[in-house]
């Protein structure tokens, strides 16, 4: 990963949960990160835990779909990388504001896509979907890169509506034999981890319930997941990004980040795993439904482990215990906080090596 040293790197969507911890492992790597993000969306935040804002080159706190704006950063910054993460991340939030979500996750995708013609230097460029990308028809195999994608919730129309438009741009405005722009898709989806505070998510809801001294409220005991860390997602980002600048015939393509098949749990399995490590978890079920989600969610990530020779390392188990020990930590002293997220990325990196 020493290919994003001392090259500027934009991110949007770095006070996430996901785009905060992809900031500071590209940091840790000495690149020059510039962060793009409409607000801190959540309190507290991964952001502000880790200190974020004092080790970036430079943000800009703008909304992604604001095209104007974002022509002028890109014309400016003239980037080496860009990681598109930004975007309205829950799926039932967006029942509630599905004006927000089809703005932020698609016309926030036409506002980059459009903004990267300003470049005239050599620029490469991830986009990250989500596997909610997938028309859903609760498949058992896997879904695969070419498979139809569509979505009948807000959500998941918004990120297969952004897949489709990225395509067309590619196609349309950045062929690759006349282009200077690289990009390529990233789809992954139900990544768990320390510092994820967002509302209506398993982790996050168990994490609350417990700091409150309540019970968890679980809404679908049998929906399966593939669950992983988000360490492992970020790091096929991260390796698509490389491997992009390799080997351009990876333009225009998508790539599916999951753990293998094994791995994916139902939710009530997960509550039980967490419990294992912290005993003061306690759960009802709760039966009334609120809104359509899918039961069944796999990728196939075969692409992945063929073309950039990533796959998921981390068990189930090994994924949790990283979470719980982050978050016992915050609760005991979040001074410490920082280090934790650092000391799980080096962690990850050695995992890596031994793996070599």
């Amino acid at each position: 990963m020493n290919i994003f040293k001392n090259k500027k790197i934009i991110v949007t969507g770095h006070t996430g949960f996901k785009g905060s911890w992809l900031a500071l492992w590209l940091i840790k790597k000495g690149a020059n990160v510039i962060g793009i993000s409409k607000d801190i969306p959540t309190k507290p935040s991964h952001y502000r835990l880790i200190d974020l804002n004092k080790k970036l080159k430079k943000e800009y706190f703008v909304r992604v779909e604001e095209i104007k704006k974002i022509k002028k950063i890109f014309s400016k910054e003239k980037p080496d990388f860009i990681f598109h993460l930004a975007a309205q991340p829950i799926v039932s939030k967006s029942f509630h504001d599905p004006v927000e979500t089809w703005y932020s996750n698609t016309f926030g995708t036409l506002s980059i896509l459009e903004s990267l013609k300003k470049i005239r230097k050599k620029t490469y460029v991830v986009m990250i979907t989500s596997d909610k990308a997938y028309k859903n028809l609760e498949l058992d195999r896997g879904y695969k890169e070419k498979d139809i994608l569509g979505g009948d919730d807000p959500y998941s129309a918004s990120k297969g509506s952004a897949d489709i438009l990225i395509n067309s741009y590619v196609k349309s405005f950045f062929p690759r034999k006349k282009t200077n722009i690289f990009i390529a898709v990233a789809r992954a989806g139900n990544v768990i981890g320390g510092g994820d505070w967002s509302a209506n998510r398993l982790i996050p809801d168990c994490v609350k319930s417990v700091s409150k001294n309540k019970k968890l409220l679980i809404r679908n005991p049998h929906s399966i997941r593939p669950w992983q860390h988000v360490i492992e997602v970020i790091y096929g980002y991260m390796l698509l990004a490389k491997s992009l600048k390799n080997n351009r015939f990876l333009h225009g393509e998508a790539f599916n980040f999951g753990p293998i098949k094994k791995k994916n749990m139902n939710v009530l399995q997960i509550i039980k795993l967490m419990k294992k490590n912290w005993k003061k978890i306690n759960w009802n079920i709760f039966y009334k439904k609120r809104f359509h989600e899918s039961k069944l969610l796999f990728l196939n990530s075969s692409k992945a482990k063929k073309h950039l020779r990533w796959s998921s390392i981390l068990s189930i188990q090994h994924s949790l215990k990283l979470v719980i020990e982050w978050y016992k930590c915050y609760y005991s002293n979040d001074k410490k906080i920082s280090n934790m997220s650092s000391n799980q990325i080096d962690h990850y990196e050695n995992l890596l090596n031994k793996k070599k």
